[in-house]
């Protein structure tokens, strides 16, 4: 049993089968294959067994996990540390950020491409998801850092604030959301559980009465302003995502009652985590950008 061994074993776990797994690491298949089977034979158990979509991690698989998490966190942090020192001033290696869909679409394009320009050895990857299964991820070692709706409080992470959203009911043009809202079986258009917004709008829509709604679940920011300006539903938005939509012009804005107005977005990373050069950089990235677009 080796480290690699190991990450090819959480690869195909994080991924749900062998062929996403070797996607993921950039190799052929029958080498992911091979690999798992020579550490089920070194540990002499079956880590996964085949179904009709992919492969479930047994019993076994799911004791060794966050072992194998360990030895591939230290790894990492073993040669962050080694670039570090020998590239002081340079970021390098791999940094895995998590964010919310509207983070990614509205805030992070210019992060990403001046971080990409001044430190292009860093190899960078996003992933987006609901604020909750990427703290989820964070906390499980498989990102490096996330952006997610505050407020966070959580012992084992760190809390840096980003900055706040102004949040808005959004309608197509001409229509008044709380008269929407007040029709039996009213449609509301919002993320998947665990999103920070939709608990904010859920919150939101007990305030109000509004308990007989139809929660309709959209995996995109495009998406859900795509619904709501073809008159499906009404939504609750960060209002700087919905002024850059080019759907804008379908779209009528409607200020909501606090104290669901302002919605707090938080970077947070593990607290045992070796904060690199390449993350550090990151943080002040994402921390200037925020301030540059709220200021333009």
């Amino acid at each position: 049993m080796d480290s690699t061994d190991l990450a090819f074993f959480a690869a195909v776990v994080d991924e749900g089968g062998v062929t996403a797994a070797a996607r993921r690491l950039n190799c052929v298949q029958s080498n992911v294959t091979a690999r798992i089977r020579a550490l089920e034979a070194t540990l002499g158990v079956q880590l996964f067994r085949r179904n009709g979509r992919g492969v479930v991690p047994t019993q076994a698989a799911e004791v060794l996990l966050p072992h194998a998490r360990q030895v591939a966190d230290a790894l990492r942090a073993a040669r962050a540390s080694l670039d570090d020192l020998l590239n002081p001033g340079q970021p390098a290696g791999r940094l895995l950020i998590g964010s919310m869909e509207t983070v990614a679409a509205v805030r992070l394009p210019p992060v990403l491409a001046a971080y990409h320009r001044d430190f292009p050895a860093v190899e960078l990857g996003l992933r987006t998801g609901a604020s909750r299964p990427l703290l989820m991820e964070l906390l499980a070692g498989q990102l490096d850092a996330a952006l997610v709706g505050g407020p966070v409080d959580h012992p084992a992470l760190v809390v840096a604030d980003l900055g706040v959203e102004r949040m808005i009911a959004v309608t197509a043009a001409g229509a008044d959301w709380q008269t929407l809202l007040a029709r039996p079986q009213a449609a509301v258009l919002c993320f998947r559980s665990g999103c920070a917004y939709r608990e904010r709008l859920e919150g939101l829509l007990v305030h109000l009465g509004a308990t007989q709604v139809r929660m309709q679940e959209f995996g995109t920011l495009e998406g859900i302003i795509g619904g709501v300006s073809a008159g499906i539903g009404l939504s609750l938005l960060p209002e700087a995502a919905v002024e850059r939509s080019p759907l804008r012009p379908l779209l009528a804005l409607h200020p909501v009652p606090e104290p669901w107005t302002m919605a707090p977005t938080q970077l947070v990373y593990r607290r045992d985590a070796l904060v690199t050069a390449a993350l550090r950089r990151f943080i002040e990235y994402a921390r200037l950008g925020w301030a540059t677009i709220a200021g333009q």
